[in-house]
């Protein structure tokens, strides 16, 4: 910087040098921007924090307010209307004594464990196999892509028609001639969360395979070509190199994936509607029930605040793994 400032006083100096190789002026003074003076952190990109201010009184006001507003009113006995009526941890022991949200938060537990796992491998493997320049690279990619872009009640109805057993993959099959095929999971309560976690699976599984694809082609080229060179197989040089490469990719995933699991609502209620009875609810619809059908809202603020707890315990360990890692690198 020294050296650029130097070079620039001696042109302007030249600029002002006469015939007989005197200074005609003094050279003028460097402005402060040029004299390597620079601006305070709280004044740099002032414009495009400016442009960001709504956005954070936004988050600030509507998002941090309305959550410390509902788990201030957790603790109160607010039925239809909210009043700071204090009754302390009842409504937290109400509902980890009622049946109903043990069976919701049991069902949420064995659709994410699924869903996590699946979706993770199914897009991992879509993603790896579109990663060797197959032919229609494209074609497959949107078509992996394309549920992704219909929303849960539009995924929900179709997978219900589609497991329908008067007209859906179960008639179809008899119609070829199995007659003893059995395939109804929407009116079996024991297996109702795996017909819903199909059509999870089959709409979240082709985002997760586009993140993975672009991890994927972040690999150098000469990883793989060292890897042919030493005679790894595919296989190990996906499980020993390029998995522990992509962890970052694989935690935005797992965060992605975790969300949507916790939030988990519109799919239900297309596709099941909470039933056969309640082998199907979840904490989502659990809370949209109590706060505008049962019209207590201090039991739906309880189960929200602890499905808020839920997604806290998901974003500390992604925080930090994302930056922990990266200060202690």
């Amino acid at each position: 910087h020294r050296v650029d400032r130097r070079q620039r006083q001696m042109c302007i100096r030249d600029s002002y040098r006469n015939l007989d190789g005197a200074d005609t002026m003094t050279v003028p003074s460097v402005p402060p921007t040029l004299s390597g003076k620079r601006p305070s952190k709280l004044f740099r990109n002032w414009m495009a924090k400016m442009a960001s201010l709504p956005m954070i009184l936004t988050a600030l006001v509507v998002f941090v307010g309305g959550t410390a507003w509902t788990v201030t009113y957790s603790f109160t006995g607010s039925r239809m209307l909210p009043r700071t009526k204090w009754v302390g941890l009842d409504q937290y022991e109400r509902l980890w004594s009622s049946d109903r949200w043990i069976i919701s938060i049991t069902n949420l537990g064995i659709y994410g464990i699924c869903s996590l796992i699946l979706t993770l491998f199914i897009g991992f493997t879509l993603a790896a196999c579109l990663d060797r320049k197959i032919r229609f690279e494209g074609v497959f990619r949107s078509i992996f892509l394309y549920p992704f872009a219909l929303s849960f009640v539009v995924t929900g109805l179709a997978w219900q028609w589609i497991l329908n057993p008067d007209f859906g993959m179960q008639s179809v099959v008899r119609d070829w001639g199995w007659t003893a095929f059995n395939f109804d999971p929407l009116n079996n309560p024991d297996i109702v969360m795996f017909g819903l976690l199909i059509a999870g699976i089959w709409q979240g599984s082709g985002l997760i395979m586009c993140i993975m694809l672009a991890g994927l082609r972040g690999i150098d080229e000469d990883i793989w070509k060292a890897a042919k060179v030493d005679g790894i197989g595919t296989v190990k040089t996906y499980i020993m190199v390029v998995i522990p490469m992509m962890r970052p990719v694989f935690v935005t995933a797992l965060v992605l994936i975790a969300a949507g699991i916790i939030k988990l609502y519109d799919l239900v209620v297309a596709q099941t509607g909470g039933g056969p009875g309640l082998s199907s609810e979840v904490p989502a619809k659990y809370v949209i029930e109590l706060m505008f059908r049962a019209q207590n809202l201090g039991q739906g603020f309880a189960a929200s605040t602890m499905m808020l707890c839920s997604v806290v315990i998901i974003l500390i360990p992604w925080a930090y793994l994302e930056f922990g890692g990266r200060k202690r690198g």
